[in-house]
């Protein structure tokens, strides 16, 4: 296990770990679970504001410790340690966040257009690698257009204001792997046509929150790999990280 500890100089706030998996290339930094990183946002954004204090340990589950399995049996991260309690499944680390972790409630905002907006996403970036037809993009395409039309008509700097929550923690990530595993798969790009939501995508490349807990570009490219029986290349363990992070669209000319 390596340790990544977000301190905020404190001791009467509570620490909350989380537990995340590691890369796939070289077991230790972050890895490119979807979850993972959606939680370690939500997390980050409230250790920032000092109401809790956050320890987030990546596990390679190829090769996962001892203790691990003891603790865990066959458990898979992300999993949230609160006062010792460990909490093991998506749904119940949401709701614990939400209701139990000091500050949580304000990051779950009720907003039914957005939640219905953005989900599904993920299943059309998939379809989209297995689809071998020309049109294996459409659908992926149209989807991202009603995202950049959302946000072009409220006028907000994130999905329900100007203040980031927990939908912007599940959205982004999802736009970081359609953005790094599309184009080296299949080479699709969001369109520099979509200014809202690039703008949006420059908003959120600014927050530590998903520049802290967003995976090397290599890891997001073998996550998929592995899926699809793809062997890693020689020496790939060696490479040099890198986070694709830039835009293609000048932000002072698209608003």
């Amino acid at each position: 296990m390596s340790d990544e500890v977000k301190e905020n100089g404190t001791s009467e706030v509570p620490e909350i770990e989380l537990i995340i998996k590691a890369s796939t290339i070289d077991g230790r930094r972050k890895g490119a679970c979807l979850f993972c990183q959606e939680y370690f946002m939500d997390l980050y954004l409230l250790a920032e504001l000092k109401t809790i204090s956050l320890k987030v340990t990546t596990v390679d589950m190829q090769k996962p410790p001892p203790d691990f399995r003891t603790n865990f049996e066959a458990a898979h991260p992300p999993i949230l340690i609160d006062n010792g309690i460990a909490i093991l499944e998506n749904d119940k680390i949401e709701r614990h966040i939400m209701k139990t972790v000091p500050g949580g409630y304000n990051l779950f905002v009720q907003d039914k257009e957005v939640a219905t907006l953005i989900e599904n996403l993920y299943s059309k970036l998939k379809l989209m690698l297995m689809k071998k037809d020309e049109h294996k993009d459409s659908a992926l395409l149209a989807h991202l257009k009603k995202i950049n039309d959302h946000l072009e008509q409220r006028g907000t700097r994130f999905l329900t204001g100007d203040t980031i929550c927990c939908f912007d923690c599940e959205l982004m990530p999802r736009l970081q792997h359609i953005r790094v595993a599309g184009k080296y798969f299949v080479d699709f790009e969001i369109p520099n046509s979509y200014t809202a939501l690039w703008r949006y995508m420059y908003n959120m490349y600014q927050l530590d929150a998903f520049t802290q807990s967003c995976p090397a570009d290599q890891d997001i490219i073998n996550h998929y790999k592995l899926q699809q029986m793809l062997k890693m290349k020689k020496h790939e363990e060696l490479e040099t990280p890198t986070f694709t992070t830039s835009i293609p669209i000048d932000i002072n000319d698209s608003n």
